[in-house]
């Protein structure tokens, strides 16, 4: 079963903490020969998700988008985790520039294109990276699993 994830970023501990306990029994309903994770390792829940595919036994298999490649993926500070997550995907699949007929920085569609199942970790707010996908997820007759335990608090939204 190939299983997606897309999540809200800037999440604080205490999310986390309920987000990762929800998450968990996710991914363990799963054999772990049969699973696949998909992420793009945005910090967060996707990461977290990553991690966790990889601690059940699952497969992950990694998103990077025209422009991160072109920088050199995740090459930014703070990104050991992710770096670490990265090496230890069983695929990379690194988005083409749309010049030459890639999707680019189309993360969303790949993402959509690429799994069965969706785990969305999403407050429900619309307009949004999260809630885009979700969206597309849905009308491409996926399956959306939305993760939002009481007590999550939303991300912080930048002024303007």
């Amino acid at each position: 079963m190939r299983v997606g994830i897309i999540g809200h970023e800037g999440l604080s501990e205490i999310t986390e903490m309920l987000v990762r306990g929800e998450m968990w029994p996710l991914v363990t309903e799963f054999g772990s020969y049969e699973l696949v994770g998909v992420s793009c390792l945005r910090e967060g829940p996707e990461s977290w998700f990553a991690r966790a595919v990889l601690d059940h036994g699952g497969k992950l298999e990694v998103i990077v988008s025209a422009s991160a490649g072109r920088a050199g993926a995740f090459a930014r500070q703070g990104s050991g985790t992710r770096q670490r997550l990265l090496n230890e995907a069983n695929a990379v699949h690194r988005l083409a520039p749309t010049e030459v007929g890639g999707l680019g920085d189309d993360t969303c569609r790949a993402l959509v294109g690429m799994v069965d199942e969706l785990i969305a970790v999403w407050d429900g707010s619309p307009g949004g990276e999260v809630a885009r996908v979700v969206e597309a997820a849905r009308r491409e007759g996926l399956y959306v699993q939305v993760v939002w335990p009481d007590g999550c608090a939303s991300p912080e939204q930048p002024p303007g």
